[in-house]
């Protein structure tokens, strides 16, 4: 592209491109969810990216001319966190945090682009008490921007301070149909069993965002991400399925929704195209897809690959370690691996974290450790606001029958089924065999 022409004119076209290459996929749209035959046209992404590489070169050369110039440092931090959000590089997040405590430290006042950079840097690090604090910081400065408290929300949402949270979603509900509000709303709405809203605002908000002209393609993928992963935790495949598929019409290449493409074959039992979708990901993949691609290879009887699969994420963990990373401990929990570490990990954590998701790996870490009595008290938490999540019930139900509890664990066990029929692609199976062992002991 000439370095002529003019910044708004290359968005334009950037948002031509990708429209027309979602029109051609539409006409051609392949009955699997990912596909294979078809390679978008390469402009949308490529010439975003490469828009975003160039104001970085601009704002680096400028702060590097400028001393005090908070606000090319502000910019640049909100760049680096785009570009890490693209591309999940660790790096890009570390050098937005950095460039936003520049800022700041050159403006205290009047500065919500660095203090926002920074929460998020921080927040997409699992640092969730600094960014917690960040985010209040930012509230304070600013408290009638909505996206300023919707990410306040967030995070009291990740802390486990759901009071404060009850709060603050309550203050932005009129602010719904803000992309920036929409989904951390949803996510509330979904923990305090109100799916049939968060579901709607989800839809709303991906409708929303295909309609946007000025949103990066990477964004407008994400609001397809956040509904195919909502389907799945429903139980909804052919939903998610569809929702993958048109995501991937925008970026083909997107790491997180060929991920989530990852999940939705294993719940299917289609474990060669996990594989296959590990290889399209390549070392883009987080912990979890590398721990999901090790159970495929587990599944189609190569236990040696699937171990060396295994041993990676290790590695992984090891080389980028960082705390609250509930993608490590659920991965140990689930193929029992140092087990008295993870368990003593997790209860550490819970004292600063003290969401209902950690509260529930607690539970399983305790369950698994054969303390079912403890287990239970942590259970009891993890479903303290009535989450109708599967994955909770069915760890209540095999702790109930752990305790020799059969009603109990009947109960939980068939909730769980009855809320998500496709819950994982092994305890679900359980779920369904130790219900049957339930009866034929009555």
């Amino acid at each position: 592209m000439s370095k002529f022409t003019s910044r708004p004119v290359q968005l334009a076209l950037v948002a031509f491109a990708a429209g027309a290459a979602l029109l051609g996929y539409a006409a051609i749209r392949p009955a699997t969810v990912v596909p294979k035959d078809i390679e978008l046209p390469e402009s949308p992404i490529a010439l975003e990216a490469e828009l975003r590489a160039e104001d970085i070169a601009l704002f680096e050369r400028r702060s590097a001319e400028d001393p005090y110039g908070a606000s090319d440092r502000a910019r640049l931090a909100t760049l680096f966190l785009q570009r890490a959000r693209e591309t999940g590089n660790v790096e890009d997040y570390r050098r937005a945090e950095a460039k936003a405590r520049e800022s700041l430290a050159l403006r205290p006042e009047h500065n919500g682009g660095a203090r926002l950079a920074l929460a998020s840097s921080l927040l997409a690090r699992h640092r969730f008490p600094e960014a917690l604090a960040a985010a209040r910081d930012l509230v304070a400065a600013d408290e009638d921007k909505p996206a300023s408290r919707a990410l306040l929300g967030e995070l009291e949402l990740e802390m486990g301070d759901y009071d404060h949270a009850r709060v603050t979603f309550d203050k932005l509900w009129q602010w719904r149909a803000n992309l920036a509000v929409s989904p951390r709303l949803a996510r509330w709405a979904e923990l305090t069993g109100k799916t049939g809203l968060a579901r709607s605002i989800l839809r709303a908000a991906r409708e929303q965002a295909d309609a946007r002209g000025d949103l990066p393609r990477e964004q407008v993928a994400w609001f397809h991400l956040r509904v195919a992963d909502f389907e799945l935790r429903r139980g909804d495949l052919p939903e998610a399925a569809l929702a993958i598929r048109n995501g991937l019409a925008i970026d083909a290449r997107d790491p997180r929704l060929l991920s989530v493409a990852a999940r939705l074959a294993a719940l299917r039992g289609d474990w060669q195209e996990v594989i296959a979708l590990g290889q399209r990901i390549g070392d883009r993949a987080d912990l979890a897809t590398m721990a999901l691609i090790g159970d495929a290879h587990l599944a189609t009887g190569d236990s040696a690959r699937a171990e060396r699969q295994f041993r990676a994420v290790e590695r992984s963990a090891a080389a980028n370690p960082e705390p609250f990373n509930r993608q490590w401990t659920l991965f140990r929990l689930e193929h029992e691996r140092e087990l008295s570490a993870t368990l003593a990990l997790l209860q550490g954590e819970i004292r600063t974290r003290r969401d209902v998701y950690g509260y529930d790996q607690l539970a399983w870490a305790l369950h698994l450790s054969g303390d079912h009595l403890s287990a239970r008290t942590a259970v009891l938490q993890a479903m303290r606001l009535g989450t109708p999540d599967a994955n909770l019930y069915y760890h209540r139900g095999m702790i109930e029958q752990a305790l020799g509890h059969d009603e109990s664990a009947r109960s939980h066990l068939h909730r769980a089924l009855e809320l998500n029929a496709h819950f994982h692609p092994v305890n679900a199976d359980r779920a369904r065999r130790e219900l049957r062992a339930i009866s034929e002991r009555q």
